[in-house]
């Protein structure tokens, strides 16, 4: 087997499967990507068994046919380091050849056989989303999931289709993120697909895998698995098992007050009070008072901060303790320049963040 391909387009590519190949699993072999060249097309696949992607490789030259194994770390350190841009590959029983005109590299040969396969995207019946619109909702979602916890529903987010509206949320038990978006639909999709949970690590390589704002991402729904197709990538998941808790009944249908801000100086307030806090005492105060919002905090051992940024707010004093990172995390995802409304209701209920863009946020309050 032979082939000629460009570093970055290889580069890229394999950035995009190795973010699937398990560092460490009693399968060896799922620590390799597997090259297939087929028709004079060459195309990528990586998988933990759970999660799976397959990419399909633009612009390569060859007249080969068959199956390779390439060791994912060190084919991943030679594409970061040479300089060349022009990458010759040769696979024989014996060995992996890669040269380029002042580099060469021999790697170890496997037998790619026992390596599992990763499905195409061959349905008919799918939704359809546009990837700017995805790739917003991931990254404004995908932070709040709880990839550690025990309830296994806490660790992906919920993808509620709905005709063409698509709605993510994510829980970790202390805060909600949920984003409302509109879809197509293509063909005939049934309803018992239609409330998914998937792997937060499957999500992320959904997000990564759109590069381009225009491009469009197919959506379709099994029972037990979902195939996502978004560019030259086509990623296989297995759902999450267990039942997603019902988000709409935790964010408050009514408030008191009402507070808006922008959301870049807002940051950097809530950066500046988290320097001085640690692990024994990583609470804020958010104190709301004639017009300004004063935030402090005091790190046992470590000292005290005082942050002042001028708000739209007249009426009694409130004080509102969250752990800042939760609310940090919330507002790096967004415009600088956007506008960003905080409803309240008192010191000990949940606090709603909200922006123009059907983007909720909900935190729930530290206990004083």
């Amino acid at each position: 087997m032979k082939l000629s391909v460009s570093r970055a387009v290889l580069q890229s590519a394999f950035s995009i499967v190795s973010g699937v190949v398990p560092q460490r699993s009693p399968k060896e072999i799922l620590r390799n990507v597997k090259l297939t060249l087929s028709d004079g097309k060459a195309t990528l696949l990586g998988t933990d068994e759970e999660v799976g992607v397959r990419y399909e490789l633009d612009g390569v030259e060859t007249d080969s046919a068959g199956e390779a194994l390439l060791p994912t770390q060190r084919i991943t350190a030679i594409l970061r380091e040479v300089q060349d841009e022009q990458l010759r590959i040769e696979i024989t029983e014996e060995a992996l050849w890669i040269r380029t005109n002042q580099s060469e590299f021999r790697l170890s040969a496997e037998d790619p056989a026992q390596f599992p396969n990763v499905a195409r995207f061959e349905d008919q019946n799918y939704y359809v989303v546009g990837g700017k619109v995805l790739k917003q909702a991931i990254q404004r979602t995908l932070f709040a999931t709880d990839t550690e916890s025990t309830r296994y529903a806490l660790g992906g987010l919920l993808l509620e289709l709905e005709g063409t509206q698509l709605t993510l949320a994510a829980t970790d038990g202390r805060r909600l993120s949920v984003v409302k978006s509109g879809c197509q639909v293509q063909g005939s999709v049934g309803e018992e697909g239609g409330r998914p949970v998937v792997p937060a690590k499957a999500m992320s390589l959904i997000e990564r895998s759109i590069h381009d704002d225009d491009q469009e991402v197919k959506l379709a729904i099994h029972p037990h698995h979902i195939l996502v197709q978004s560019g030259a990538s086509t990623i296989y998941s297995r759902l999450v098992e267990g039942r997603f808790p019902k988000y709409q009944d935790v964010i408050p249908e009514e408030s008191r007050t009402k507070i808006e801000f922008v959301a870049g100086p807002f940051l950097s307030a809530v950066r500046q009070a988290m320097i001085v806090t640690n692990d024994e005492s990583r609470g804020v105060d958010f104190t709301f008072q004639n017009g300004t919002l004063t935030l402090t905090s005091v790190g046992q051992d470590v000292g005290s901060s005082r942050i002042e940024i001028p708000i739209s707010f007249e009426g009694d004093a409130l004080k509102v303790t969250f752990d800042p990172r939760f609310v940090q995390e919330f507002l790096r995802v967004l415009d600088p320049a956007g506008s960003v409304t905080l409803s309240l209701i008192d010191s000990n209920s949940a606090a709603v963040f909200t922006t123009d863009e059907n983007y909720t946020y909900v935190v729930m309050p530290l206990s004083n």
